[in-house]
């Protein structure tokens, strides 16, 4: 058995670390399930990992995708009154992903061996989220999970629109931003070399601009090859430090800063979190624990740790209210509605408004996204002309001004 370091939290909230022997992750997992601890970070402590291989790299991964649809269809025929591993054997024969096929397999046979199906799936913590495997758990606990299914379908949905839309917000900018980075290469590769040769036959000094931007083509005609490794190993030094804890916290957090898209990236994420708690909230998960659980469904640690904030105020016995305006991230209107479900005792459908409210922003801010971004691309691209007009054309200018003095 290999030793495995764990972090995860009880029932109550607190954080929980320590070292666990398994024979994988999952058999860890489960063990954390047994204790009543959900497990947020499992680490083997040899260097080498489960094992895999290349038969691992190369098997189709489960997709978001894969798992809403599982969930609908368990839904549909437990709902229809099809006991749950009758389902589950015709949902492993219809599947078309090989790996997904694999997985429900995996499923009927720990509940074949006694398991609760909440440990079942707690097995799989790489495919189903820490909030996914306590959303099942209270629907076992409660006989409604059928309900909690079909809820955890319509959020999985919800989840997917939101990535996508944000998705969309940052492909048009990213392409320009490429689009401009590769001119500017082919400007200083291929054409000011040509206007290079001209200007050397002036024989006179050149302007400040003009020998600027003939210094820099010299240096990328001569430096290419390092100049593509410097990006490139600076693309996967960025990759790496976005990985780490506090790399992918601060990274988070920068985002948010982004100019038009910080605040789609801001508000998409606060839906995802309102209508995660939302959720959990209207299933009967105590406010606690689902902070706790939906701190892990934001995708995005900055704004989790806010989250984090306010579980651990709420924990001290302020409100939810109180607790919100501490995290500093939500609107004096958010703020309102938070108050007013506190106190009228349905803040569960206060924070679904508050999803649909910033679902409604981010789906507004989208639509209007070119119209916002335009006058930045014209400030660059303007930019850009200016320096290539007064580094080119200002001496050729000068060249024909004195050309027709001597005249």
């Amino acid at each position: 058995m290999a030793k495995f370091n764990f972090k995860g939290r009880d029932a109550s909230g607190g954080m929980i670390e320590g070292v666990l022997d398994g024979a994988s992750a999952d058999a860890v997992t489960t063990l954390l399930f047994g204790r009543g601890i959900t497990p947020i970070e499992i680490k083997q402590n040899e260097e080498t990992g489960e094992g895999g291989g290349l038969n691992n790299f190369f098997k189709p991964k489960i997709l978001h995708e894969d798992i809403a649809l599982f969930t609908r269809q368990l839904n549909t025929l437990l709902k229809a009154g099809v006991p749950i591993m009758r389902a589950l054997a015709g949902l492993q024969e219809s599947a078309s992903n090989p790996t997904m096929k694999g997985l429900i397999g995996n499923l009927r046979e720990d509940l074949d061996s006694g398991r609760e199906f909440a440990q079942c799936i707690g097995r799989h913590n790489k495919v189903f989220t820490s909030f996914y495997i306590a959303m099942v758990r209270v629907g076992e606990m409660t006989g409604l999970l059928e309900d909690i299914l079909l809820r955890l379908y319509h959020h999985l949905e919800f989840q997917q629109f939101m990535r996508n839309q944000v998705k969309s917000a940052l492909r048009y900018p990213t392409f320009v931003v490429i689009a401009m980075a590769i001119a500017i290469m082919v400007i200083n590769i291929l054409v000011i070399p040509a206007f290079a040769k001209v200007f050397a036959g002036f024989g006179s000094e050149l302007p400040l601009m003009t020998r600027i931007l003939l210094g820099f083509s010299n240096f990328m005609v001569a430096y290419w090859p390092h100049l593509i490794a410097g990006i490139a190993a600076a693309v996967y030094g960025f990759i790496t430090w976005t990985k780490t804890k506090r790399g992918g916290y601060d990274w988070d957090r920068i985002k948010l800063k982004i100019p038009v898209a910080g605040k789609i990236i801001e508000k998409a994420t606060l839906a995802r979190f309102a209508a995660s708690f939302a959720l959990a909230s209207r299933s009967g998960v105590p406010i606690i624990q689902a902070m706790n659980v939906v701190a892990q469904t934001v995708d995005n640690h900055y704004i989790s740790s806010k989250v984090e904030g306010m579980r651990n105020t709420v924990e001290r016995g302020e409100s939810v209210l109180r607790a919100a305006i501490q995290a500093r991230v939500f609107t004096p209107v958010v703020l309102q509605m938070i108050a007013v479900g506190e106190e009228s005792g349905s803040l569960d459908e206060m924070m679904q408004e508050v999803a649909d409210l910033y679902q409604r922003e981010v789906e507004y801010e989208l639509k209007t996204l070119s119209a916002q971004i335009e006058p930045i691309l014209i400030v660059f691209l303007g930019a850009l002309v200016l320096v290539l007009a007064l580094g080119i054309f200002m001496p050729m200018w000068d060249l024909g001004k004195v050309s027709m003095g001597k005249k």
